[in-house]
């Protein structure tokens, strides 16, 4: 199976939306990502007359404020039934939700059980909708303190609790180099619990160039060989001409 590629436009907002789009569907790109729900609709809209779709969003939460926090739980489950009715409404195959910060007196064992907890009483919903809901693996060392699903094992323990076809990870390459590595072998053994994957180059969520550290075509060509049919999804920051970072990154991660 050919990996599919995305791109994460706020990412490379220097360009214009409609440039991006354009130029991204002639170097191959079948989607693009946005980070809410703001104008999502004249996203689609946009990706679609180029022939793409829309592989993400962020359906309800923040980094700091997600489903580890009781408190929150209410206003984040009417949020993301929301979004499970827009994303099934645009054929957007999931969103985005966030675990949230650690917050004080709070085991990891405990956050992930609060976390599953409401992502339980979603999943029916999500399942009816045929809308996956993706858990966002995220790095605490540098970008994203506190943050509690800092590690693979920990979003696979909420998610495994939940054991819904339609609740699943993101597994963010770039921050789990970051923390953890062992990069190629964690994704061959949680494939079944990753539905969508981010990428960019580490250090510095830059470029795929010589001076990071990860071989993204062999990172993909194993991804590719796991039979995985969703979508790898470009979110670093181009060091020069976007459209030109787009291309390389586009040509690298073309694996199958």
């Amino acid at each position: 199976m050919r990996i599919k590629q995305s791109v994460c436009i706020p990412m490379f907002g220097s360009v214009p939306m409609e440039t991006l789009i354009r130029e991204a569907a002639k170097i191959g790109y079948g989607a693009v990502e946005t980070w809410g729900v703001d104008g999502l609709e004249q996203t689609a809209d946009m990706a679609a007359s180029h022939g793409m779709c829309v592989s993400s969003f962020i359906g309800s939460g923040t980094c700091g404020g997600g489903f580890n926090d009781p408190s929150l739980h209410t206003q984040l489950e009417d949020q993301t039934r929301r979004s499970i009715d827009l994303a099934a409404k645009l054929k957007i195959p999931g969103f985005i939700v966030f675990s949230g910060n650690r917050r004080a007196g709070m085991t990891d064992d405990e956050g992930a059980d609060i976390t599953a907890q409401s992502l339980l009483r979603l999943a029916p919903y999500a399942e009816a909708a045929g809308v996956n809901i993706n858990l966002e693996l995220l790095n605490s060392k540098r970008d994203h303190k506190d943050y509690q699903c800092d590690r693979t094992n920990w979003g696979l323990q909420v998610v495994k609790r939940v054991n819904s076809p339609r609740v699943k990870l993101l597994y963010d390459i770039y921050h789990m180099q970051i923390m953890e590595g062992d990069v190629i072998a964690t994704i061959r053994d949680s494939i079944d619990w990753i539905a969508h994957f981010h990428t960019a180059g580490n250090p510095g969520r830059r470029d795929f160039d010589d001076l990071q550290e990860m071989n993204y075509a062999g990172i993909c060509k194993a991804i590719a060989q796991t039979g995985y049919t969703g979508y790898v999804g470009h979110e670093f920051s181009p060091k020069a001409d976007p459209i030109e970072a787009l291309r390389k990154a586009f040509t690298i991660c073309d694996q199958q």
